[in-house]
């Protein structure tokens, strides 16, 4: 995947740029949440405000522990979560940064009103 890039320095009178996320990134990311499973224990780690360990989240959802294990691994893949091991616990936590940097980049897409080329009759 993808490094995140990082912001921009900046000198005296002038703003930095925002941190951007690779397409690569973007990508990876986008595909990982296209999954509402995914979607959804993604929603739960936010929820839980600190590392959300995988005994709860795996009662929270009606899943196995193997598909558990198969959303957590693609989640830590695309970047999007951090997985803390202590012996033979996980708990799981968001990225700091990684889900604004993707909303950024998504409202970076919308665009003004066009008028150019248009025809008006």
């Amino acid at each position: 995947m993808g490094a995140m890039a990082t912001a921009v320095s900046t000198t005296k009178g002038t703003t930095a740029k925002p941190a951007r996320i690779s397409k690569a990134r973007q990508i990876a990311i986008l595909k990982a949440l296209a999954d509402a499973r995914r979607l959804e224990l993604l929603e739960r780690i936010a929820a839980a405000g600190c590392p959300l360990g995988c005994a709860e989240a795996l009662a929270a959802l009606p899943i196995s522990a193997a598909t558990l294990s198969h959303h957590v691994k693609e989640l830590e893949t695309a970047g999007i979560i951090n997985v803390r091991r202590e012996g033979k616990f996980a708990y799981l936590s968001l990225k700091p940064g990684v889900l604004s940097m993707l909303a950024a980049s998504l409202a970076g897409l919308e665009t003004g009103s066009c008028t150019a080329g248009r025809r008006r009759g």
